[in-house]
């Protein structure tokens, strides 16, 4: 900040304070957004994410407004972290061979869920197939976490297969 007062160089303070811009940081060059401008985008994305996510609560009673919004929101939420990350390196996170069956189950859900809210209009499929989508973005958050779906995999069989 002194330095932009007494004349110096803004491109310098901003590596000292570890602010540098995207071209140094990302092989892909997405975009010159610097540090602090991908955080905002990153917080809004996510923001907005949450938002639609709770508006869709508000009209759960509507499947149809409910699959929109959820999905939009979820979307938004799963796809903040491309500011981060680089949308290039997102992609290739999302299909990594430990989370691709989860990523394009999610991502079919999603786009099922889209087609029976917008195109069949049909509330009982819709329901459905957000279930299913919720499912499946907890199996597809699960992958990031080490060892996560394992334990999920093995308390479900421990509860699910009983001997009477």
């Amino acid at each position: 900040m002194w330095k932009s007062i007494l004349g110096g160089d803004d491109e310098e303070e901003q590596r000292d304070e570890g602010f540098v811009d995207d071209q140094t940081t990302n092989d892909d060059n997405f975009c010159a957004l610097s540090y602090t401008e991908r955080i905002y985008g990153f917080a809004a994305c996510l923001i907005a994410g949450f938002l639609f996510i709770f508006l869709s609560m508000i009209v759960f009673v509507r499947p149809i407004k409910f699959a929109l919004l959820f999905t939009f929101g979820n979307v938004l939420a799963v796809g903040s972290t491309a500011f981060i990350i680089g949308p290039a390196e997102q992609l290739r996170k999302m299909f990594d061979p430990v989370r691709v069956y989860a990523t394009a189950v999610y991502l079919g859900c999603a786009v099922l869920a889209l087609i029976c809210a917008i195109l069949i209009h049909s509330k009982v499929l819709t329901l459905f197939a957000m279930i299913f989508e919720i499912c499946a973005l907890i199996w597809y958050s699960l992958s990031y976490i080490p060892f996560a779906r394992r334990v999920i995999s093995d308390v479900m069989v421990r509860f699910l297969d009983t001997e009477i």
